[in-house]
């Protein structure tokens, strides 16, 4: 017995951001904005991409610019930073949860490890 063809699935039309041409110091004026409103380098890629900017196109990285600005902040430490906040906060209103006592020595050495990794204080 013959196969039934398969249906092909219809493919909606996406509404893709149109490119926008930037000249680079219009790119990295926009980063700078972007990087002190309090974001980090991946958040400031994915509004980039949303607005239709690709950094690709500029030749010139988003962390490399914010590191000549000196407005660089590594995003794993950062992450790790609110994540071991985040544990504090729920210490002190559960104090014998041992779960999360290990968890949060075990971010701490992490951090830690990071720190001494990338040289930061």
């Amino acid at each position: 017995m013959p196969k039934k063809s398969a249906k092909k699935k219809e493919k909606t039309e996406e509404a893709k951001p149109e490119k926008k041409k930037l000249s680079s110091e219009e790119y990295e004026k926009r980063v700078l904005e972007l990087a002190k409103s309090g974001l980090n380098s991946e958040k400031i890629g994915e509004m980039l991409r949303k607005e239709g900017i690709h950094p690709s196109e500029h030749g010139k990285k988003i962390s490399k610019i914010l590191k000549e600005k000196e407005l660089y902040n590594n995003p794993d430490i950062k992450n790790l930073e609110a994540k071991l906040a985040e544990l504090d906060r729920h210490h002190q209103s559960n104090k014998k949860d041992r779960t999360a006592l290990k968890t949060r020595e075990r971010i701490q050495a992490k951090l830690r490890k990071l720190k001494k990794y990338f040289k930061t204080d």
